[in-house]
C-alpha cells in the first residue's frame, strides 16, 4: 500500500503536467489525498476549512476571480494558501498565472504546475490517478492472465500448476500479468485491479526450469500491466469424495477488498487439459454475462421433455 505520491511521480505519469515553478521541490512536496481542491471560498479569504493537504488546482472562475482583487488581498490570499504541506498548485488551460500566487509559492516551497486540460476533464484524470496510486493493496498468491479481454486470476494450493497451466494459456495467445504474487487494489465499489509486483513484471517461475522472462520469449503482445479481475478460477486437486459442480447452475464469489468476484472451482486430474478448460470458463461466463446460459437451457430442454412424456 502505498500512503503518499511524490509530486514528481505525479509530474512523470502525467505528461499533460509541465512545471512552471519549483522544480527542486517536486520531491520533496507528496499528497496523500485523493480529492482536488478549488480553493473558490479561499479567495474570497474563508479559511475555516481550508484543505491545504490537497492539490490546489485553478481554473478559468479561480484566475478570472483572482483578477479583480487588489495587490495586496491577492498576495495575502496566496501566502495563506501556500502552506507547509500544501502539495502543489495546479493551473488549467495554460491561463496565465497571478505573480502574487508564482511568489507565495516560491516562499513557501511550493511547486507550481500548469496543464492545457480544460479544468473539468484535469480534474478527473488527477483524481482518478491518485486514487488509484493511494488505494490500499495486498498481496494475493496466485496468476493472473487476461484471457479473451478478461482478467482471470487463477488461484489454489502451491504446486497445484497455476504457473504451468499460465505459460499454456500464454502459448495460446493469452497475455500474462502477474505470476506468483498479484498485488491488487480496489478500484471503485464493483472493480478490483491487479497487476505484478515491480520485482516480478513479466517473470514466471516453472518448476525444474527456473525463472523466464514473459517478454523476451513471446514477444510484448504476450503480456500486460495490468487488469481488471472479472473471475477467479479456484484449481482443487481431485477428490473423489467431492461434490464437484456438473451443470454450472451454483454460484459462488470471493470477496476482495469489498468487491464479490465470480469463482468457479476446477478439480485438477491427470489428464485434464486444464488451459482449455479455463479459456472455455472464461468465454462461458462472458456468455452469461450477455445473456446467455447454457445451464438454463438444459433446464428448459428437460423441462421439455418431462412434459413431453408425462402426456404419452
Amino acid at each position: 500500500m502505498s500512503d503518499m505520491v511524490k509530486i514528481s511521480e505525479l509530474l512523470h505519469d502525467n505528461p499533460t503536467l509541465t512545471v512552471k515553478q519549483g522544480e527542486d521541490y517536486l520531491e520533496q512536496r507528496v499528497v496523500s489525498v485523493s480529492d482536488i481542491s478549488r480553493p473558490g471560498l479561499e479567495l474570497t479569504g474563508y479559511f475555516d476549512f481550508y484543505p491545504k493537504e490537497r492539490i490546489q488546482l485553478l481554473g478559468k472562475t479561480e484566475i478570472s476571480y483572482s483578477t479583480h482583487l487588489d495587490h495586496d488581498l491577492r498576495t495575502n490570499v496566496f501566502r495563506r494558501m501556500a502552506t507547509d504541506i500544501t502539495p502543489c498548485f495546479v493551473i488549467s488551460r495554460g491561463l496565465p498565472i497571478p505573480s502574487e500566487l508564482l511568489e507565495a509559492a516560491e516562499q513557501a516551497k511550493v511547486p507550481v504546475l500548469t496543464s492545457n486540460m480544460p479544468t473539468t476533464q484535469l480534474t478527473s484524470v488527477l483524481m482518478q490517478y491518485l486514487d488509484e496510486h493511494l488505494a490500499p493493496r495486498k498481496s494475493i498468491h496466485g496468476v493472473l492472465v487476461e484471457i479473451y479481454g478478461m482478467g482471470v486470476l487463477i488461484m489454489g494450493n502451491s504446486g497445484v500448476g497455476k504457473s504451468e497451466t499460465a505459460l499454456d494459456l500464454i502459448k495460446r495467445g493469452h497475455r500474462l500479468i502477474a505470476d506468483d504474487r498479484v498485488d491488487v487494489y480496489q478500484k471503485d465499489d464493483k472493480t478490483v485491479v491487479g497487476e505484478a509486483p515491480a520485482i516480478l513484471k513479466h517473470l514466471m517461475e516453472i518448476r525444474g526450469i527456473g525463472i523466464i522472462d514473459i517478454m523476451s520469449l513471446f514477444g510484448a503482445g504476450a503480456v500486460k500491466e495490468k487488469s481488471e479481475i472479472q473471475l477467479v478460477i479456484n484449481l482443487q486437486n481431485w477428490d473423489p469424495k467431492e461434490n464437484y459442480d456438473r451443470l454450472g447452475i451454483a454460484e459462488q464469489y470471493i470477496n476482495i477488498f469489498d468487491v464479490a468476484v465470480p469463482q468457479l472451482t476446477v478439480p485438477v486430474k491427470v489428464g485434464r487439459n486444464l488451459a482449455i478448460i479455463i479459456e472455455v470458463a472464461a468465454m462461458n461466463f462472458r456468455a452469461k454475462k450477455m445473456g446467455y446460459d447454457a445451464s438454463e437451457k438444459f433446464e428448459r430442454n428437460l423441462s421439455a421433455l418431462i412434459a413431453d412424456n408425462s402426456h404419452k
